[in-house]
């Protein structure tokens, strides 16, 4: 029988028959995890070289947060304007159109010469980009059947955790040895890469144009705002976002300032915490399409508290302690995002879906920019450069989280 009349294709490692359907799919999900890295990469590398940036520029922990904020207020406002359109677009045309202006803004930001020129390429970056990342997600929930969906966004999320592994330490090495800029540089070309590949690979997404009534698009915002099923959506991803936040961005200062690590062996934190998470990310999605979303979710969030209050606390330890926290900490915020994000794309119905996305994709980017910009607010810097009040910030993450285990509870999935 002919290869192309035989709807099956054999693996040469064992001989069983593989679906055509299971090929295509596994390469969707390989092609948004490549886009998902690039853009994750662009968000993550900005954390360890804050204390770089920070000499660099001579600015404040409050001028670092807002830094790391402006992204993010950036994204937010790009995904509430998105909403009135994007589900008007094949998914494959819009996806290149945002990915090609995300390449842009990392470009902008390895050329940037100052802190106010690095600030408005953020806010470049991040307009693209936060859209970006909702659209990847709408695509999973268009896709990929519900059943299927934890462990798809399991592996697509598994992309921040390549970004650690990889990522991280490569553009930590390259700013140590050159200059922060190298990172950025390196980011840009990659992403340029991805997007030609991207053209060839993605396929052509209508399936929610499909008995689709033109609406106006503020009744669109209008209906997506009053259901309450969605609110309860947003309400999880406010709570899940600030209490990552409120840590996150000043871990490498942390570690630096109090802990006795050095710019260089900060590698070494997203080095460990990504290989971890790359396996436990696939890992949670699988438990939470096999367990429940919502008890997978419940369970990561309350042992997440742990290692919160631990990293927010830490004093000066021998490096490998110090490892074994963070290592925790980042499994934990992984497992707890890959059901909760997959709860959250199944609470909206398909024709929808690619709006509402972005909605709650603002909806992040604001919560992340608030709890990083209340951070900066919290943490001082003291005469001996030790950095105080990260305790405060831990504590108050851990609130957050408890409200987040709360709202879970109401959360539905419909689509």
């Amino acid at each position: 029988m002919k290869m192309q009349n035989n709807p099956h294709l054999h693996t040469a490692a064992t001989g069983e028959l593989v679906p055509k359907k299971e090929i295509r799919e596994g390469l969707l999900i390989f092609t948004l995890a490549a886009i998902q890295f690039t853009h994750m990469m662009d968000f993550v590398i900005m954390m360890p070289l804050g204390p770089q940036l920070m000499r660099v520029f001579n600015i404040s922990p409050g001028e670092f947060g807002f830094l790391v904020s402006a992204y993010t207020f950036s994204a937010a406002v790009a995904g509430f304007l998105s909403a009135l359109f994007i589900d008007r677009f094949d998914r494959k045309h819009a996806m290149l159109g945002l990915y090609f202006g995300f390449t842009i803004g990392t470009l902008a930001c390895a050329l940037a010469p100052t802190y106010s020129l690095l600030l408005a390429a953020r806010v470049v970056a991040g307009a693209f980009g936060g859209v970006l990342g909702a659209l990847i997600l709408a695509v999973i929930g268009d896709a990929i059947p519900e059943h299927r969906r934890g462990a798809a966004t399991g592996k697509v999320m598994a992309a921040f955790s390549v970004a650690s592994i990889a990522g991280v330490p490569v553009g930590l090495y390259l700013a140590s040895v050159t200059s922060w800029h190298a990172p950025f540089y390196l980011l840009a070309g990659l992403s340029f890469l991805v997007l030609i590949a991207s053209f060839w690979l993605l396929p052509t997404m209508r399936g929610h144009l499909t008995n689709a009534v033109p609406q106006n698009p503020f009744m669109v915002l209008k209906e997506i705002l009053q259901k309450r099923n969605l609110q309860w959506a947003m309400a999880l991803m406010v709570t899940l976002t600030m209490s990552g936040f409120l840590v996150v961005p000043f871990i490498s200062p942390y570690m630096v300032a109090n802990v006795g690590f050095s710019e260089t062996e900060l590698s070494y934190i997203y080095l460990f915490g990504g290989i971890a998470t790359v396996f436990t990310s696939q890992w949670a999605g699988r438990l939470a399409d096999k367990h429940g979303k919502h008890r997978v979710f419940i369970l990561s969030a309350v042992f997440s508290l742990v290692p919160i209050l631990l990293i927010t606390n830490l004093p000066p330890v021998q490096h490998y302690i110090a490892l074994i926290v963070t290592t925790i900490f980042f499994i934990l915020f992984g497992a707890r995002f890959v059901p909760a994000m997959a709860l959250i794309t199944s609470s909206v119905e398909p024709k929808l879906r690619g709006s509402f996305m972005s909605i709650n994709s603002s909806v992040q980017q604001l919560s992340a920019g608030v709890a990083a910009f209340v951070s900066g607010l919290i943490v001082q810097e003291t005469a001996s450069g030790k950095l105080e009040h990260f305790n405060l910030d831990g504590l108050l993450a851990c609130v957050v989280t408890l409200v987040a285990v709360w709202v879970v509870r109401y959360l539905k999935a419909v689509g």
